[in-house]
């Protein structure tokens, strides 16, 4: 008798076109994924196309964003991936109903709907709020360490980035020459024989670049007036007046966050425009402290005293910029040093991220009060009238200013450890008063209780994301890019809770 095997025949010809209602089981993560998508508000998507009908033919927006959440959730986030699994993977030709967008079209969408992508997140939420999961008593707020599309050998400093510049413009002059002159092509312009001569030509460079950019303008506009009083009350000194004018300068480079830019000359003026912001903010805030030192008063009414020492510019800006991803900063990961960016989340109970942020700063100091106020912006998105009780972070976020105004302005109990787990005994001089009160308060059965659930929340959120999902690294570069990407891979992970929220509810 000979053997029995089932049949396999892949030149039989289909007699009736196969329905995609049989290729995944009906619990399948995919169409969990196009329900949810039709719940969410595309309206910004389908704002950017012609009302009109004419041109030629788009895909439609749902279905592409459908493709783009599908393709975060199941860890493919490059264009070409997402093409090839568009082709051979059977979730994937689901989503699509047996389209294959090109690479091309899959990134040129990603780059035209960034800002309507990254608001998606809201929408992801209230479907959350309506199964019950946006439980807000309890968030815990944590950062970690990204690396970003780039490597930390390519950070240059503003003489790099005039002499890289410089050559290219000789070249250039070389090949004029070659063309048009006599001379043998190495010569530099007279005005270029001196230092104070390249340092105003590349001024002029750049300034003629920045009249075609208007996010590069932006650094150049009058900026805003200095609050004497909140600065006086965070820092003593100068240093408060400079941390303020390169806050601003930072609250400007997000407001104008644009694309990198692709050409390597293009980016070495952008590295060159940054660090000469830099330094004119860093001589905005001298001038400042300066003005107020001659000009303010004590509570008393008397002179504030002798004026400072003159503060002299360097000749140059100091410090570096990073020349494949100039948003980017070198920070202190839990190993070494990388250059990246800090993600910042804040989770509840049930590991729901009610925000995403991504800060390029690279210590948690300066993120407790800003993360509080995003998760309250997104619950209010996403239709949630209930704020949370107690907010949860570790030593790192200790910053006194930000957990009085967050106690004080949105009336939530903040518990933040002043000293580090790794640490022996208080800080040096962190002694009495409020340090004193939040390790006692700490201390206690409740405090404990609470705390623990920091580790519990966020802190595995992370660990799932990067170990699990495999997202320790952005794909994609620039501040706006980065904060989009890194808010699809919270709002897929909110999604995913969601799905297996839904099937043990089904199963109960």
């Amino acid at each position: 008798m000979p053997q029995n095997f089932l049949a396999f025949d892949r030149d039989q010809v289909l007699l009736l076109p196969p329905s995609l209602r049989d290729w995944l089981p009906e619990d399948h993560f995919a169409w969990f994924l196009l329900d949810s998508v039709k719940a969410l508000d595309l309206a910004a998507f389908y704002r950017a196309y012609r009302a009109d009908g004419h041109g030629r033919a788009a895909y439609e927006p749902s279905v592409m964003v459908a493709l783009v959440l599908y393709a975060y959730a199941t860890k493919e986030r490059s264009a070409r991936g997402i093409e090839r699994r568009c082709r051979q993977d059977v979730a994937y030709r689901v989503v699509t109903a047996n389209v294959v967008p090109d690479h091309a079209t899959i990134a040129r969408f990603l780059c035209r709907h960034e800002a309507a992508l990254a608001g998606l997140f809201a929408s992801v939420l209230r479907l959350c709020a309506k199964a019950g999961l946006v439980d807000c008593g309890v968030v815990a707020i944590d950062g970690t360490k990204m690396h970003a599309n780039a490597s930390r050998d390519r950070n240059v400093d503003f003489d790099r980035v005039a002499r890289e510049i410089l050559e290219e413009a000789k070249a250039t002059d070389a090949a004029e020459d070659e063309l048009y002159g006599e001379a043998r092509g190495d010569e530099l312009p007279a005005e270029l024989s001196t230092e104070a001569g390249r340092r105003a030509w590349l001024e002029r460079e750049l300034a003629a670049q920045r009249d075609g950019d208007p996010g590069a303008a932006a650094e150049s506009e009058p900026p805003r007036e200095f609050d004497a009083e909140q600065i006086v009350a965070r820092a003593q000194g100068r240093d408060g007046w400079l941390l303020e004018a390169k806050r601003q300068l930072d609250q400007d480079r997000w407001a104008t966050a644009g694309p990198v830019p692709r050409s390597r000359a293009d980016r070495l003026r952008e590295a060159g425009r940054r660090l000469l912001g830099e330094l004119a903010a860093e001589v905005r805030g001298n001038e400042a402290y300066a003005d107020y030192r001659a000009t303010g008063r004590m509570k008393n009414g008397r002179r504030l005293g002798a004026p400072p020492k003159p503060y002299q510019p360097p000749a140059s800006p100091q410090g570096g910029v990073n020349l494949t991803d100039p948003d980017s900063r070198l920070m202190k990961g839990t190993k070494s040093y990388l250059q990246g960016y800090n993600a910042q989340a804040a989770v509840n109970n049930n590991h729901i991220v009610l925000a995403a942020e991504v800060t390029v700063e690279a210590t948690d100091f300066s993120n407790l009060e800003p993360m509080v106020a995003a998760a309250l912006r997104e619950l209010e998105q996403a239709g949630v009238s209930e704020k949370p009780t107690v907010a949860l972070a570790d030593a790192g976020f200790w910053n006194e200013r930000h957990m009085d105004q967050v106690t004080a302005d949105h009336h939530i109990e903040v518990l933040v450890p002043p000293d580090s787990s790794k640490r022996n005994g208080p800080r040096p001089g962190w002694t009495g008063g409020r340090y004193a009160w939040m390790r006692t308060v700490l201390a206690t059965e409740r405090g404990e209780q609470l705390y623990r659930l920091r580790k519990q929340t966020v802190e595995p959120t992370f660990g799932h994301t990067k170990h699990n999902r495999g997202f320790d690294r952005f794909h994609r570069r620039g501040r706006s890019a980065v904060r989009t990407e890194w808010r699809l891979m919270m709002l897929t992970h909110n999604l995913s809770k969601l799905h297996t929220h839904q099937i043990a509810a089904a199963g109960a």
